[in-house]
């Protein structure tokens, strides 16, 4: 990863620290000279504001896609920051799934490092590599062999946007993350009352409901909020992951935690989370969430989205005592259904990431850190939940343009995000 830019003007010139670290990927391995491939990075770094068709209509938009849906979602339950003490209580008193549940995490808080090494962490820094693509775009009916049914193939994740990321955490409640891909940056963050997100093509925006933690930090690079998350969780079984045996753990979100999410247009119905445990080492394999929203369009007509992502967590080392994660493979499916089939659509994303760098207990880490940005726009302010009433909006990608609802009548402009309800078309020059 490239952590400085030199400076193209002078020569003996200061080189500039970068906020966020680019991959080498980025540099062509030809390029002898640095300038030369300084100004390839520059073309990269504008490539997000090309206009090249694709099937969401543009590149920059199939980037706002990615970015939107894979870039900083946020798990659905507020993680106890407990320190195992719901964990230690006699597991004799639960029910049979809890109480293997709890006795699964107990195993998996001895194999990445154990809970006096857990406890003496304070705050933690990652820095990484990412490659994102949207895979396959499919309309019309769910059957297979259907005349309706029309399947595009898009680029491979060989091809797909690459970027780098920093990300700090103090606590689950405390998070800030900036990532840069192909150019185009998004931050998200939280100061443990709210959380929040700032992309190029949006107001910075705050999230419905409590704050959450980010689901980048619990594909392995967080084992307490990973343990104090599940240890109210349930055992439902086993399964293979990759020739391994697993247990399967799964969290329900709270029905009053869907409804401080929802809005008058937007409903969450459902929130799931699965957590694969290897049974032979005790890790964390497979990350695994669901949700399910309805968004109320006109009359008694509702469009539904459900988002599945899987996460495969590979790599693991040991760094000051703790086991991380240093490898990942995400996939992301994105169906929408409800009103006539023609309409339906289904997108499959990817993503993989490596670890770089990781450090713990940070000097200087402060609470400034997780500031929200001075412009951030909260729902009391008008900045979130509203509908957009202009009718001449834009849909953002052809995924909807099978749709006949018009844009006035769309509730929810990130409807591609964990966190969807939180900005709702609140501003009229966004594309929705």
């Amino acid at each position: 990863m490239r952590k400085l830019c030199p400076n193209l003007d002078r020569e003996d010139g200061l080189e500039t620290v970068l906020e966020v670290p680019i991959p080498e990927e980025i540099f062509s391995p030809t390029n002898k000279s640095p300038k030369i491939s300084w100004q390839g990075m520059k073309s990269w770094m504008k490539s997000s504001n090309t206009e090249h068709s694709t099937v969401f209509g543009s590149k920059s938009a199939e980037i706002q896609l990615l970015l939107g849906v894979i870039g900083a979602p946020l798990i659905p339950i507020t993680i106890p920051n407990n320190d195992h003490q719901l964990i230690n209580r006699n597991i004799k008193d639960q029910p049979i799934e809890a109480s293997m549940a709890k006795y699964i995490v107990k195993q998996y808080i001895a194999a990445v490092g154990g809970d006096t090494v857990l406890n003496s962490i304070d705050s933690m820094y990652a820095m990484g590599k990412v490659k994102m693509a949207a895979s396959e775009f499919c309309t019309g009916e769910a059957k297979v062999n259907s005349p309706k049914r029309k399947m595009k193939n898009l680029k491979s994740l060989e091809k797909g946007e690459m970027g780098g990321f920093v990300l700090w955490q103090k606590r689950p409640e405390l998070w800030c993350l900036e990532l840069v891909v192909s150019g185009c940056k998004i931050s998200a963050g939280s100061d443990g009352k709210v959380a929040w997100r700032q992309t190029p093509w949006h107001h910075s925006h705050a999230s419905r409901g409590p704050p959450r933690p980010l689901r980048r930090l619990l594909q392995g690079l967080d084992p307490r909020s990973t343990a104090n998350l599940f240890s109210n969780s349930v055992c439902i079984g086993e399964k293979p992951i990759n020739d391994e045996d697993c247990f399967i753990l799964k969290l329900e979100a709270e029905p009053s935690t869907l409804r401080a999410r929802s809005s008058s247009n937007v409903e969450i119905i459902r929130h799931t989370v699965w957590g694969y445990f290897s049974q032979r080492r005790g890790l964390l394999v497979q990350l695994e969430d669901s949700h399910l929203l309805r968004i109320k369009t006109s009359g008694n007509d509702s469009i539904f989205w459900e988002t599945t992502m899987e996460s495969y967590i590979q790599d693991y080392r040991t760094i000051d005592g703790v086991n991380i994660a240093h490898s990942g493979r995400t996939s992301v499916s994105l169906v929408r259904f409800g009103e006539s089939s023609e309409t339906h659509s289904r997108t499959r994303m990817e993503e993989v990431w490596d670890i770089e760098e990781v450090d713990f207990n940070i000097k200087g880490l402060s609470m400034d850190c997780f500031l929200p940005p001075g412009d951030l726009k909260t729902e009391e302010e008008g900045g979130c939940g509203m509908v957009n009433n202009n009718t001449k909006a834009k849909l953002p990608f052809r995924i909807l343009s099978s749709s006949k609802v018009r844009a006035s009548k769309i509730a929810a402009i990130d409807v591609y995000d964990d966190d969807s309800e939180s900005s709702s078309g609140s501003s009229t020059d966004q594309e929705l």
